[in-house]
């Protein structure tokens, strides 16, 4: 008995089967992903820092923070919450050169305040509950 042996096209796509039966059972197959979100507070030292930069950016640039501190607060701690975690602050605004989470707000915003200082208890304050 003679057997003929034919290439394939390098177009088509072919799949062979074979009888072997998988060796996932059915234990490991339908394995649930855990994650872990650490809600860890960013370090004093972290938050000094990153208050008093926006106070003196907020200065040099003629902005001002929000009316409603609060969102100051969170805004100027997830800023040191990237730099503990992250090792930058990450902020988008220098790229594309406006402020989207209204930490540095030109007077002419309706958002604006009049201050361009916030102290450390103020930011511990206002996001105590958080």
């Amino acid at each position: 008995m003679a057997t003929t042996m034919t290439s394939l096209p390098a177009t088509s796509s072919y799949s062979v089967g074979f009888g072997i039966p998988s060796v996932i059972t059915p234990q490991t197959r339908f394995h649930r992903r855990r994650i872990v979100i650490a809600k860890a507070e960013p370090s004093d030292k972290s938050v000094e820092i990153m208050r008093k930069f926006s106070e003196q950016y907020a200065r040099k640039s003629d902005t001002f923070f929000c009316v409603d501190k609060g969102v100051t607060s969170v805004v100027i701690k997830g800023l040191a919450d990237h730099r503990d975690s992250l090792g930058a602050p990450l902020c988008p605004c220098r790229q594309v050169k406006e402020c989207h989470c209204m930490l540095f707000l030109t007077p002419d915003n309706d958002f604006a305040g009049n201050e361009q200082a916030i102290s450390l208890e103020e930011i511990k304050e206002l996001t105590a509950n958080m």
